[in-house]
């Protein structure tokens, strides 16, 4: 099977653009994108701090999931521009935007494991995929992840096997095993009771605060971005109506805003 070699140097695609400061690992500029009359995205822009941990708050429908697949590339904007790591990521393409992909973990709403695999096959197929580790190193490496969510006696079951819960902390490990600098989450608490949102969420501030990762991650749950988040930024309408700490959000006098956080009304995207 052929590896991609992501250690290959190349120079940096920026479109004639400034590239954000070093220390900035994610920037979106100005991104617009509509489906059709569907205006989603109208004008996002967004700067990720290398290390920190921004948390984009929303409604059903307010463009969340939308936003976060521009910056692995898998929508591009209609006008506007993704920088990720000093590159242009909407102006990439084929080997340089999988070297891009490859340094970025992504944890999917439902889990996305392979049905069909036992714990140990889901991490190990990354592996296989994306690595030239010998089999030892991919079995300490599998088993080393698998630990740091505290899961290490999971290793032969299915997916079907596990909780809720587990699965997500699974999905979690599995995105973590290429060692990426960056993780997308995906309402990465959705459906799971409160004290596993608590487990989830520290074990996202921990691979922040051990490992240096950085993270984007959209949810509408407070609990889990009350733990998550250096930054809110929130979501409505495809713009953001207002960024800052929880603290800040709480007190907004925005009256969407305090819907979303107290309930007065129906929220509505």
């Amino acid at each position: 099977m052929d590896v991609l070699d992501t250690t290959q140097p190349t120079a940096p695609v920026t479109g004639g653009s400034t590239p954000p400061p070093e220390d900035t690992i994610v920037e979106l500029r100005g991104i617009h994108k509509s489906f059709g009359e569907n205006h989603v995205l109208r004008g996002i822009s967004l700067s990720v701090p290398k290390g920190s941990s921004a948390v984009v708050l929303g409604g059903s429908g307010s463009g969340k999931s939308v936003l976060i697949r521009h910056i692995v590339g898998l929508l591009k904007p209609d006008r506007g521009e993704v920088w990720v790591k000093g590159q242009r990521v909407d102006l990439l393409e084929g080997n340089a935007l999988d070297r891009v992909r490859l340094s970025i973990g992504y944890l999917f709403q439902g889990g996305a494991l392979f049905d069909s695999m036992t714990v140990e096959e889901n991490m190990r197929f990354y592996l296989d995929r994306h690595t030239k580790l010998s089999k030892g190193e991919k079995q300490d490496r599998i088993e080393q992840t698998v630990e740091d969510v505290n899961l290490s006696k999971t290793l032969k079951q299915f997916p079907a096997e596990l909780s809720g819960g587990q699965k997500k902390r699974i999905g979690l490990a599995r995105a973590v095993i290429l060692e990426p600098e960056i993780i997308l989450y995906d309402e990465p608490t959705t459906g799971l009771d409160p004290i596993s949102i608590r487990v989830v969420s520290d074990l996202i501030v921990r691979l922040r605060d051990e490992r240096g990762i950085s993270s984007v991650a959209i949810t509408h749950d407070l609990l889990a971005a009350s733990i998550i988040a250096d930054d809110l930024h929130f979501l409505y309408q495809g713009r953001f109506i207002e960024s800052g700490s929880l603290d800040e959000l709480r007190a907004s006098e925005e009256p969407i805003i305090k819907d979303f956080f107290y309930g007065t009304e129906q929220y509505g995207a």
